[in-house]
């Protein structure tokens, strides 16, 4: 599997932010001398429209969006997240691993979505815009600790999207805790350990009829960890290879996006998750 990554990404920061450059270099390290890279090029603003509302991009072009705390309006940000939206799309081409920032899934048709504080980190949401740009059915399988509320406000609804998410109940963003219609959310605890969550992901793969979707995405979130600093599970490095061990069985392609993890260990397990998909 190619991993797609541009240094661009390292170029924007705020102090004691967890969605930091140095999670992405700790990985690339990692990474460097075990896979192909390819460096993206920037979506367009025909992209976003397939995801996102006018009047939100435009913000970003005329200089009015404003972001909040954790998702701040950094210098040159819309050429940053663009960017990481254009690797998103490349790792769909190229059946890849988009390891990029900022990560996407919090991130609504207008910004905010299902009624969150912030934007938790993210500005376009750079998976559902890969699935769209592929123009095909599709799985997306979210593994972040957290709910991808965003990614559920976008697709809700639609019948060539099926979206999985396995995430961790009562924090952030306080959303996914009930499925609807295409939407399939799955509430883990704490002290979720490896073998509950692969029963669960397994539960929630039975679920889904292969025949109706011709490609899958991963929004590929690692702070499921329990060493990881923010809201973790008690899930261990074993755990990423085994989902993509049963993600690969589906007999569908398969690309990943990044989404958190804030472990110095990330290059690990995003390593360990395209083992398990070979």
């Amino acid at each position: 599997m190619k991993i797609i990554f541009s240094p661009k990404c390292l170029e924007f920061s705020k102090p004691n932010q967890p969605e930091n450059p140095e999670r992405i270099k700790q990985a690339y390290d990692f990474l460097k001398n075990k896979y192909k890279f390819l460096e993206p090029k920037p979506a367009t603003k025909e992209d976003l429209l397939k995801v996102h509302s006018k009047e939100y991009i435009e913000s970003f072009e005329n200089g009015k969006f404003k972001g909040d705390w954790e998702t701040p309006n950094y210098p040159n940000i819309y050429e940053y997240a663009k960017l990481s939206v254009g690797a998103a799309i490349l790792a769909a081409k190229e059946k890849g691993f988009s390891l990029m920032r900022p990560p996407g899934h919090h991130a609504g048709i207008n910004g905010k979505a299902l009624g969150a504080s912030t934007l938790g980190f993210c500005y376009f949401n750079n998976a559902v815009i890969a699935v769209r740009s592929l123009g095909m059915p599709a799985l997306i399988i979210d593994i972040d600790v957290h709910h991808c509320n965003g990614t559920e406000e976008i697709v809700f609804g639609d019948k060539n999207i099926f979206l999985i998410s396995l995430h961790r109940r009562g924090i952030y963003p306080g959303t996914g805790y009930e499925s609807r219609d295409n939407c399939h959310n799955y509430l883990l605890s704490a002290k979720t350990t490896d073998e509950i969550y692969l029963e669960i992901l397994d539960d929630a793969l039975k679920k889904i009829d292969s025949s109706k979707i011709k490609v899958v995405c991963i929004s590929a979130g690692f702070d499921t960890h329990d060493n990881d600093p923010l809201t973790p599970l008690s899930v261990t490095e074993d755990v990423y290879f085994e989902i993509g061990k049963r993600i690969k069985e589906i007999g569908l392609p398969v690309f990943a996006v990044l989404e958190g993890g804030y472990s110095q260990r990330i290059g690990e397990f995003v390593h360990n998750l395209i083992k398990g998909l070979k």
